[in-house]
């Protein structure tokens, strides 16, 4: 009876002891996260090109991708003048492996080695998780092949300062008729300066950052218009009506003061030590300047002496809500000619993931690529936008020469060296 109770205890033992490796083995194969596909003790030198001066959030992710391959050597390389060298640089001895490209290079001659020297990264056998990326952002190409990917994207709107909406008990303004009455209400509480933003000329002044979210909403479901804009037809200039109207009456309702604007002498530096000094509720500019700002609060006498909390918000321009213009900033292609292929592509299939994207446009201070913005506080505001009001330049189709139209009859027409009707027959002959 002794040996049939420890035969049964010795049994229910190895009944247990299987059940756990059975439970073991299956939970190894729905662990989630990156899983190396190449042998990871491979050595090899992967050269990253690109134009930044330092790109230590790329260089975060190497140290992380390098854990799982540490004889991999990757280097990211600055090109001087990179766009318009990067097509030489392509076609050297000494080509990168992977290298840094832009949507706005398609279709143009002088880039044709840019897009030519691309791998295929929607090839299903690479592996990449493209699924994670806002599909809107996604080059689509005309033979339907995708030769770059963002790892970082770009928007408009404005820095707001939070600390000192909290102190006046108002709400950031989600609507235009919001946003008037936020201006009209700090101006009253002894603000002078409700909304700032750089004036120039240059993409990212206040009117671009007005104007071309309004004016993609404006056309972004005519084709017909779309097309004879991008054609500089003159009679597409009537487009522009409605959006320069919108200006003008931005500029009308006091939202900002243009001459006050006029002290910010550019669009990156000043405008963020500009609003770190603490007392604009609202800073017009791009998610390009933003991710300069946590590099420059230690340069802000006023922000260490009163630092504040700020995060960015979408630029209400119409009574029903905003617009999120949602673009690609920077995207990253494997040159297909390379010597290490496959570990290029095995480095980007570890970095195009939900965790990896977010890791590295926090660390760099930029908007995720990703479907989930949430994570940021930073960009969460432009995460609660409803689908049906973001716009994508990509999809829409403007091309830069059409927009370059738009931006200058906007300045002209805020700074009263224009009117609307003498912009609007002037399009096509606008020079940046």
């Amino acid at each position: 009876m002794m040996r049939k109770t420890i035969c049964m205890f010795l049994t229910a033992l190895m009944v247990l002891g299987s059940a756990s490796c059975s439970s073991g083995k299956k939970k190894a194969k729905v662990e989630e996260g990156f899983q190396p596909a190449l042998d990871t003790s491979v050595k090899c030198h992967i050269r990253i090109a690109g134009g930044y001066d330092n790109f230590e959030a790329l260089e975060t992710e190497i140290d992380r991708f390098n854990k799982y391959y540490p004889n991999v050597e990757l280097v990211y390389t600055k090109v001087d003048d990179y766009n318009n060298m990067i097509g030489t640089v392509l076609n050297g001895n000494d080509a990168p492996d992977i290298y840094v490209n832009y949507s706005w290079m398609y279709g143009r001659e002088q880039y044709k080695a840019s897009i030519d020297h691309a791998e295929n990264l929607a090839d299903p056998a690479l592996g990449l998780d493209l699924g994670c990326i806002r599909k809107n952002i996604i080059l689509n190409t005309e033979n339907g092949t995708l030769p770059m990917v963002p790892v970082f994207s770009n928007t408009y709107g404005m820095l707001v300062n939070k600390d000192l909406f909290e102190k006046e008990g108002l709400n950031i303004p989600t609507t235009y008729k919001e946003l008037v009455e936020v201006c009209s209400a700090f101006r009253a509480k002894g603000y002078k300066n409700p909304m700032m933003g750089f004036v120039q000329k240059e993409t990212t002044s206040i009117f671009s950052l007005v104007n071309y979210p309004y004016f993609c909403g404006s056309v972004a479901n005519d084709a017909e218009a779309v097309k004879k804009l991008n054609s500089l037809d003159a009679s597409a200039g009537e487009y522009m009506r409605p959006t320069l109207e919108k200006l003008v009456q931005f500029v009308n309702d006091d939202c900002v003061d243009l001459e006050a604007c006029k002290a910010i002498e550019n669009n990156y530096d000043a405008v963020i030590l500009r609003f770190f000094e603490g007392d604009v509720p609202m800073m017009a500019c791009s998610g390009d300047t933003v991710s300069g700002t946590k590099k420059r609060e230690s340069r802000s006498e006023a922000f260490i002496a009163k630092p504040f909390a700020y995060a960015f918000a979408p630029i209400p321009v119409t009574d029903e809500g905003s617009y999120f213009l949602d673009m690609p900033n920077l995207q990253f292609s494997v040159n297909k000619d390379s010597a290490n292929l496959a570990m290029a592509n095995e480095f980007m299939r570890f970095l195009i993931t939900t965790p990896e994207l977010n890791e590295m446009a926090q660390n760099k201070g930029l908007m995720s690529p990703t479907k989930d913005l949430s994570f940021n506080n930073m960009y969460a505001e432009f995460g609660a936008v409803p689908e049906s009001r973001i716009l994508s330049p990509e999809v829409i189709g403007l091309t830069d020469d059409a927009v370059i139209q738009l931006r200058m009859a906007g300045y002209l027409v805020a700074t009263g060296e224009m009117t609307i009707d003498e912009a609007i027959e002037n399009y096509g002959s606008f020079t940046s």
